[in-house]
């Protein structure tokens, strides 16, 4: 038995004298927003779809400066709002603004026809050409039903 707790420790100290040596990891922006959902009522084929309380939309954006390196968003629900049918003919658009708050650049998403709990959407990596703001936006059976927006800024 203590011979393993001494395998255990050497191991221990050694991962920790390796994490020790590497170079530390190269800082980067990023940031990390939720707006909560306002449940709502839509029609679905002649059905009354409903989303209840309880679901976020959450944005999720990485990167430096003007390039982003990640950006993802979508839906989480809990509580109620996980039992409910889902989201149906949604889609996720990304959408970029001037510091004087002109959008000039969307990235629309694809309509999803198919009913999904926990829609969501990466966008490509890229190079903005200027600073402002970078906001996700989704759109279920044609309303826009919530944003979350970022600064990007030097």
């Amino acid at each position: 038995m203590a011979g393993h707790l001494a395998l255990r420790v050497t191991t221990a100290v050694a991962a920790a004298v390796t994490l020790a040596l590497l170079p530390p990891a190269q800082a980067h922006a990023g940031a990390i927003g939720s707006t909560p959902v306002a449940s709502f009522d839509y029609q679905v084929g002649g059905v009354t779809m409903s989303v209840p309380t309880g679901c976020m939309f959450t944005h999720i954006i990485r990167g430096e400066g003007k390039k982003i390196t990640y950006q993802n968003a979508g839906v989480d629900c809990g509580f109620v709002g996980a039992l409910n049918a889902g989201f149906c003919n949604w889609r996720i658009d990304f959408t970029y603004a001037d510091t004087e708050n002109k959008t000039y650049k969307t990235s629309r998403g694809k309509t999803h026809t198919e009913c999904e709990i926990h829609p969501m959407r990466d966008n490509a990596p890229q190079t903005l050409p200027r600073y402002g703001r970078a906001c996700a936006h989704i759109h279920v059976n044609g309303v826009r039903r919530v944003s979350q927006c970022h600064h990007i800024t030097k």
